[in-house]
């Protein structure tokens, strides 16, 4: 397996990706300002290639300083500061400097099995990333939509999404890809179109306007983009032209898969709001090829990416996990047909889905009838705390409080639908019971001949509820309750089982009413 990215004893070696795809010329950086200078003109560039290059650079920096440790320093913010969007490079930099007080050996150790570790990394994340799109498409084989260059060049080896492409080719389900040019540097036309021809794969190039038409007029099954940076809540930081096919895959109704190693998850900042975009020189809009083709003197608007909003993503590949985005999507729209209903009036209720120790909650004061998956919090799932995003729902200590009593909770929705609302202020603190109707089928009860809901009291101070909860309920109990003159909380394994179950004890206090509660 060839390698894009090595180290040969005194020098960063590396493939100059500006000269490809006519040419393949061998750089040979010997001191950090050429390493910095490589980077910068996209001579390396990938997320993964520029952190361990990065790495390698300070490396670099530590031998020909000769234990300068201010010097060193000094020579590492200014690697880390090449490119600001791509977290991977200012992360494997403090990774290697960590190592300083070591001395010079144990930095460029550190490189060394950064190197090692990154082709390990593509190749769980491959092998991971062709699974998931297996999983999330119907059609064999796949029509397969990427933007930039994701493979071995953005890499040491392998590649990130274009890696997983790679590795659904070996086994037979790429029918074809499309691969756009990327403007403004063609590291689609140059470079990805480049490694699909070596790997012997079906490829059709198109202009990156054309990207998402080809979605929307049906060539495409799956988009599989790599990433620069994601953020606590999900959102997506790639190379320009990305947010533009995550819309239409999204209208389109087809799986746009983010695929990105854990080191491009950069938990520090809550959402896409806080990535500096890299605005990159007027020349590489204005000239094409060396000759000018505007006005001198044009102004230009060149970011060098955009964000894509967690609510477009499927899922995010990493080599070590899928983290889905669907459900704060689904968190949304089911706010949403719950506020046309007429059971989250406003900014009223609150929904949560569990993912392992976390759960996706919806924040504070937004009204349903409006909800996005942008609207949508970050908890720790059995404390409440909060991990990312804006302020949580009140209620949030009561959904806590459920995943931490029944550990196979997997959602809980808090809604005011008007008879269960009425029935509650009826009865009062203690317990409603309902017998031989029909409907006590749908709260999956092992007896449903009959049923007893608790009902709580409403106190002002939600933390008092939530306590309530935890010392009363136990797994005899249904997976409803209520509480006087607020509503009912459901809860179930999914989202659309608490629904069914919130509707279910609606439709019984519906006929609880009607029948005067004989």
């Amino acid at each position: 397996m060839e390698r894009t990215l090595a180290w040969d004893g005194s020098a960063v070696v590396a493939v100059d990706q500006c000269a490809l795809p006519h040419d393949r010329v061998p750089l040979r950086l010997t001191t950090p300002d050429e390493v910095i200078d490589a980077i910068k003109r996209l001579a390396i560039r990938g997320a993964p290639a520029i952190g361990v290059a990065g790495a390698l650079g300070v490396a670099l920096s530590a031998h020909l300083n000769d234990g300068d440790e201010d010097a060193v320093r000094a020579d590492a913010r200014r690697i880390a500061d090449a490119r600001p969007t791509a977290v991977n490079l200012s992360w494997a930099v403090r990774r290697v400097l960590e190592r300083l007080p070591e001395g010079t050996k144990a930095l460029l150790d550190e490189a060394l099995v950064m190197l090692d570790e990154d082709v390990r990394t593509n190749r769980a994340m491959a092998a991971l990333a062709a699974e998931t799109v297996l999983r999330l498409t119907d059609r064999r084989p796949l029509r397969v939509l990427t933007h930039c260059n994701t493979g071995s060049l953005a890499t040491v080896a392998i590649g990130t999404a274009l890696g997983g492409i790679k590795a659904l080719a070996e086994s037979g389900h790429v029918a074809e890809v499309i691969a756009d040019e990327t403007r403004p540097l063609l590291q689609g036309a140059r470079l990805t179109a480049w490694e699909l021809a070596e790997a012997g794969i079906p490829y059709r190039l198109c202009v990156d306007s054309a990207g998402p038409a080809a979605i929307a007029t049906g060539l495409v099954d799956v988009v599989m983009v790599g990433a620069d940076r994601i953020t606590a809540n999900g959102d997506v930081a790639n190379k320009i032209g990305t947010y533009s096919l995550a819309v239409a895959a999204a209208r389109s109704g087809i799986p746009f898969v983010v695929v990105a190693p854990e080191s491009t998850v950069d938990e520090s900042i809550p959402d896409g709001s806080g990535i500096v975009i890299e605005q990159r020189a007027a020349e590489e809009v204005t000239a094409f090829g060396g000759s000018q083709v505007a006005l001198p003197g044009t102004p230009v608007f060149n970011p060098a990416f955009d964000v894509t909003p967690n609510d477009l993503v499927t899922a995010i590949v990493t080599e070590r996990r899928v983290i889905e985005q669907r459900p704060g999507a689904e968190l949304a729209e089911v706010a949403r047909g719950l506020y046309r209903r007429g059971w989250m009036d406003g900014t009223a209720g609150n929904l949560s889905v569990r993912q392992g120790d976390r759960a996706l909650i919806t924040a504070s004061g937004r009204s349903k009838g409006e909800l996005t998956a942008r609207d949508v919090v970050l908890v720790e799932a059995t404390t409440g705390a909060l991990v990312a995003g804006p302020k949580p729902s009140a209620e949030t200590c009561i959904h806590a409080a459920l995943y931490k009593l029944f550990p196979d909770c997997g959602a809980v929705v808090h809604a005011h639908p008007p008879h269960a609302t009425a029935v509650a202020a009826l009865s009062g603190p203690g317990s409603v019971r309902f017998t031989e109707f029909e409907i006590i089928k749908g709260l999956g009860l092992p007896d449903p001949s009959s049923v007893e809901v608790p009902v709580f009291v409403n106190w002002v101070e939600v933390p008092r509820i939530a306590e309530d909860i935890a010392a009363r309920l136990t797994e005899q109990d249904p997976p409803v309750l209520l509480i006087a003159h607020h509503g009912v909380t459901a809860w179930g394994p999914t989202l659309e089982v608490a629904r069914n179950r919130l509707e279910s004890l609606e439709m019984l206090c519906r006929l609880h009413l009607l029948t005067h509660g004989r």
